[in-house]
């Protein structure tokens, strides 16, 4: 019966099951999919990894603002927790210790994409931050402000996690 109404191509068939095809199953999978994945999108952002060209918060008395990830230094798909990146600075305050344009490099200390603990909880932030660091992983600022993760001490980063008001 729902076949022959969608293979003649009715008014009735085209409003019940909102297309032309002659399948009607898979007009309706489709029409579900579609506001399933609309539905989802509203009300959630996919989180990815940070990679170039993501605009991270500085979270560090260094000077700057805001910078953008140029490289990843490690992995394929983008940096995570606790990964050092290459970034450039774009916004930064006056009399500070980078300037504008300066090429740094930077630990992760916040991400919005979650990421999985020993223990079976899940960690993630509402925005993506970093700690600016000298080549040799030394912080630049003497301060860190926000909650750091502890994953941070696995990666060898115990200086930035001594300076940090917060430990998540």
């Amino acid at each position: 019966m729902i076949a022959s109404l969608t293979s003649k191509g009715s008014i009735v068939g085209r409003l019940m099951f909102g297309g032309l095809g002659n399948n009607s199953h898979s007009l309706l999978g489709t029409s579900y999919e579609m506001v399933r994945m609309t539905c989802s999108d509203f009300l959630s952002q996919h989180r990815t990894f940070i990679q170039m060209r993501t605009n991270l918060k500085v979270v560090d008395n260094s000077g700057a603002k805001r910078v953008m990830c140029i490289q990843a230094l490690k992995g394929k798909k983008g940096a995570r927790l606790g990964d050092t990146i290459i970034a450039s600075v774009k916004e930064a305050q006056p009399r500070g210790k980078v300037k504008k344009g300066d090429v740094v490099y930077g630990v992760v200390v916040r991400a919005a994409m979650q990421r999985g603990r020993c223990d079976g909880s899940e960690i993630k932030f509402d925005d993506n931050a970093v700690v600016l660091v000298n080549k040799q992983g030394e912080p630049i600022g003497t301060r860190v402000f926000g909650p750091v993760p502890h994953e941070l001490r696995k990666k060898k980063h115990v200086k930035i996690l001594t300076l940090a008001e917060h430990i998540a």
